[in-house]
């Protein structure tokens, strides 16, 4: 049986309800925050504040989740999750930005949509639909 920490995208590591931690916090695997960040956060992976996590940190990771307190700009590579138990003062940047109703959000949100994965087609039925009605 291979060792289950072999690659980082494999392990999460988990900051307990009762940490507190100041400075700047720097990983490789998947963090959930359940305890007390202050300073900077910057993560290859996604991060996820719980419910009980307070943070005054400005955070950068591939996929960032909200549910609990965040005073700090949030730049994710991929997308930000605001779930509706969360609580953020700061500014948004990502490609994907989900705010869920009940979320408290005080802050501005920057999308940029060149980053974000294709999703549509690149040709169109329409034009030539709308040169045949027009003739």
């Amino acid at each position: 049986m291979g060792d289950p920490y072999d690659t980082s995208a494999a392990r999460t590591s988990v900051l307990g309800p009762t940490l507190r931690f100041k400075g700047e916090l720097h990983a490789d695997e998947e963090l959930l925050i359940r305890g007390q960040i202050e300073g900077s956060i910057t993560h290859s992976q996604r991060i996820t504040v719980c419910g009980e996590g307070i943070v005054k940190a400005n955070i950068r990771a591939q996929t960032i989740v909200v549910e609990g307190t965040v005073e700090g700009d949030l730049q994710a590579e991929k997308a930000v999750q605001i779930k509706d138990t969360a609580r953020l003062k700061g500014n948004v940047h990502a490609p994907s930005v989900s705010i869920v109703e009940g979320a408290q959000f005080n802050g501005g949100v920057a999308m940029d949509v060149a980053k974000r994965p294709a999703t549509t087609n690149t040709h169109t039925t329409r034009a030539p639909k709308a040169d045949a009605v027009g003739k």
